[in-house]
């Protein structure tokens, strides 16, 4: 005979229930559900709504022409400060140039 002691046991070991710390409260219910509307703001300008403007004829879209330097203005390029490049126009902007360089 053969006394099978898994399926049937009923032996566990018995915890006592813990007693809650401090005031027991009940379940939480939360609020019924209202939408939120936002409330008016006087700081609002009250703006009538313009109907967009209609254009009559056609729109100039193509490409304008690329500008291209003449070379009638500035006679050359210096360097001020490190990698500072700066346009020369005449001969004085020239010579106070290259005194600031020299100290």
């Amino acid at each position: 005979m053969f006394l099978d002691l898994s399926a049937n046991n009923k032996y566990r070991p018995r915890r006592k229930p813990k007693k809650a710390k401090g005031p027991v409260l009940e379940k939480y219910t939360p609020p019924p559900f209202k939408a939120w509307t936002p409330p008016p703001n006087p700081h609002y300008r009250q703006t009538p709504e313009y109907p967009s403007a209609t254009f009559s004829g056609a729109i100039n879209t193509s490409k304008p022409e690329r500008k291209e330097y003449t070379g009638t203005l500035v006679k050359g390029i210096a360097t001020m400060h490190k990698s500072n490049a700066v346009p020369i126009i005449n001969d004085e902007e020239a010579k106070d140039i290259s005194r600031m360089r020299r100290g």
